[in-house]
């Protein structure tokens, strides 16, 4: 600032003197000027100089006063320093009071922590949760710890393992949200077996430990598997059987893994379904012969009782209508009536019988041809997709595999009910042929008289 206001008057000085000369008329009054001039600058220069001094005595000032500073700090800096010193020996003096202090207190925390972990990855996967939700966060505050817990701490650790044991013998009913498949929730009542399995009306459910939710299985287990645990869920007094999982869910989810008869039977695809067909005709077949030819043989029973009234709703009353009809013919005639009208009850009697026995034969040569087809896809996904991957040819060999067994299904109960109806039909035609020759002996005897 100071600055400033000299380089002003110095200005103001400057432009007087120079107006002063430019009015000077006369050489006598430039040499006043002149004069005049030397002065006034002599003056300002004084006042310069003594500005000049002025400040200098101002930055002496300043200077001293930093230095006094430099010194204070550098003795802080001393004294901060003699201080660290002290208290990292006095903070290494109070560890080792700290660990002579501590004692198996140390050893304790490492024991607590290592429990608790524990603990913390049984509880939390374990279906109790399920009733007992939240249990989990204090075995991970335990777990996680860095400093020695607290009795409260312990007796968290305590509480929860007690729990965990208690009711893992307890069956217990209550009610939980359950997360049905298409992400819905419903609030339903259901029993927990211990620490194994959760049951409900609908079967069995699972408890899935990373949501913290209670969801039903994709798939429920084998039929007589469910059944007890809907019948286990539904008694309310006494004892009932229930498959319990006591690898708690890892023997339940291979169980659910397992296919069906049904998912096995289409697995054979068009040709086993070409080889139910086959087991269904027959069938029928079998069923129609064995409801006609029983019909036949009851009638033949009853003609039997009545052989002089022939009735021709029957096999054996049409053959005596022939043999009353040709009394009179001589023995050879009349047998070969009476073996025609036999060979006219031939085809009614054994019709369908042939059929179901080329159903039994075909079966097998289809399930044959099912192998086939399905080893020969297996080995073009070979060639396709090589053999890393073993599930890639699961479905052809299984198709493979199925087919076979359902050609042998089919003939097995086909030749079986085969030999049944050809016993019948056998049984009506043996009938006619002892009808016919005692028809026939009768005759011959009467001839010989």
């Amino acid at each position: 600032m100071k600055k400033v206001i000299n380089f002003v008057v110095l200005a103001a000085s400057m432009t007087a003197g120079f107006a002063a000369t430019t009015q000077a008329n006369t050489l006598d009054d430039l040499l006043k000027q002149v004069k005049a001039d030397r002065i006034s600058e002599a003056k300002l220069d004084k006042k310069r100089e003594a500005e000049f001094l002025s400040e200098r005595a101002d930055k002496q000032a300043l200077l001293n006063k930093a230095k006094q500073e430099l010194a204070n700090q550098q003795a802080r800096n001393k004294r901060l320093t003699k201080e660290y010193a002290e208290n990292e020996i006095a903070l290494a003096q109070k560890e080792v009071e700290l660990d002579n202090a501590t004692g198996t207190l140390g050893e304790m925390f490492g024991v607590s922590r290592a429990a608790a972990a524990n603990a913390y990855g049984q509880i939390t996967t374990s279906i109790v949760s399920a009733e007992f939700p939240n249990r989990g966060e204090a075995l991970n505050r335990i777990a996680n710890a860095k400093e020695i817990p607290a009795l409260e701490d312990l007796e968290e650790l305590w509480f929860a393992l007690q729990t965990e044991m208690t009711e893992s013998g307890k069956i217990s009913k209550f009610s939980v949200d359950v997360t049905n498949l298409d992400g819905t929730k419903s609030t339903e009542t259901i029993s927990r077996i211990g620490a194994f399995n959760l049951v409900s009306a609908n079967g069995y459910l699972t408890y899935n430990d990373e949501v913290g939710q209670v969801q039903p299985l994709p798939k429920q287990p084998a039929g007589f598997i469910a059944e007890t645990a809907v019948s286990f869920f539904g008694n309310s007094a006494g004892y009932s059987a229930v498959y319990v999982d006591p690898s708690r869910g890892g023997i339940l989810s291979l169980e659910t893994r397992k296919k069906t008869l049904e998912e096995f039977f289409h697995e054979g695809k068009e040709v086993g379904y070409a080889i139910t067909v086959l087991l269904i005709l027959g069938c029928l077949i079998a069923i129609e012969r064995l409801i006609v030819l029983g019909g036949m043989s009851a009638k033949i029973r009853a003609q039997e009782k009545n052989l002089d009234k022939p009735n021709e709703n029957n096999p054996l009353g049409r053959l005596l209508k022939v043999f009353y009809d040709n009394q009179s013919a001589d023995a050879e005639t009349l047998e070969l009536k009476l073996d025609e009208a036999i060979l006219r009850e031939t085809p009614k009697v054994d019709r369908g019988v042939n059929l179901i026995k080329m159903f039994a034969a075909i079966a097998p040569l289809m399930g044959l041809l099912g192998t086939v087809i399905g080893m020969i896809m297996t080995f073009q996904t070979i060639t396709l997709f090589g053999t890393g991957d073993p599930k890639i040819m699961a479905g052809n060999i299984s198709l493979a595999l199925v087919t076979t067994a359902l050609g042998l299904i089919c003939a097995l109960p086909l030749i079986l009910i085969h030999s049944i109806v050809a016993g019948k039909s056998k049984s009506v035609l043996q009938k006619l042929d002892e009808q016919s020759a005692g028809l026939i002996a009768a005759i011959a005897e009467k001839g010989s008289k």
